[in-house]
């Protein structure tokens, strides 16, 4: 009779604690992808964002998506430093500095603001026809190092930059940002290669 009861409790114990050892497994929270479009005035730039867009859609989850599994698009503009004054060849072995008004800095400096502005608005466009989380962001000094150093704090997945395909030439004289990424932004790189029809000639 003892033994009776000692299998019935130890069968109801079973029971009891069998919720706890069959209850379903969470399932695994989506890897939030973080990538960076750079752009500017040129067509290739927004082709490779177009390019991303169609691309890897599915990695950058949409708006109604949970915030927290989502994945983001930040879409970064450099704008050049403006220079308070310029030099100018004043015979040999002279020049002449001459420095802007406080109103041509500030002219400048809207105009700059608007065309950021704008640039960023047609990506925005581009991103929410797609429900893409995007945001955007505007920094000023030189393209190259500046969207190095910002991929490197935004701790970023993915760095996109599209291809000018600048000539031997232009590449020595100005440089090509997508080269200069490529060697020294601190993440995977996507050079976007527009169609012939679009390079600069």
């Amino acid at each position: 009779m003892a033994e009776d009861q000692a299998t019935t409790a130890m069968e109801t114990s079973a029971v009891e604690k069998q919720p706890e050892t069959t209850t379903e497994a969470e399932p695994p929270s989506l890897t939030t992808k973080r990538m960076v479009v750079a752009i500017d005035e040129s067509d290739s730039s927004f082709y490779a964002l177009q390019w991303v867009i169609d691309h890897f859609s599915n990695l950058l989850l949409t708006t109604q998506a949970a915030e927290a599994e989502s994945g983001m698009l930040t879409v970064v503009h450099v704008q050049s430093p403006f220079h308070h004054f310029a030099a100018f060849p004043a015979g040999p072995g002279g020049a002449t500095a001459v420095y802007a008004s406080s109103t041509m800095i500030e002219s400048v400096k809207k105009a700059q603001q608007e065309t950021s502005a704008a640039l960023l608005s047609r990506a925005l466009q581009m991103c929410r026809a797609k429900q893409i989380r995007t945001e955007t962001l505007v920094l000023e000094g030189d393209a190259k190092e500046m969207i190095c150093e910002a991929v490197e704090q935004m701790h970023v997945d993915l760095l996109v930059v599209g291809s000018r395909g600048l000539g031997k030439i232009k590449r020595a004289f100005l440089g090509s940002v997508s080269d200069y990424c490529a060697h020294h932004a601190h993440c995977p790189i996507l050079i976007v290669k527009p169609p012939k029809e679009m390079m600069t000639k």
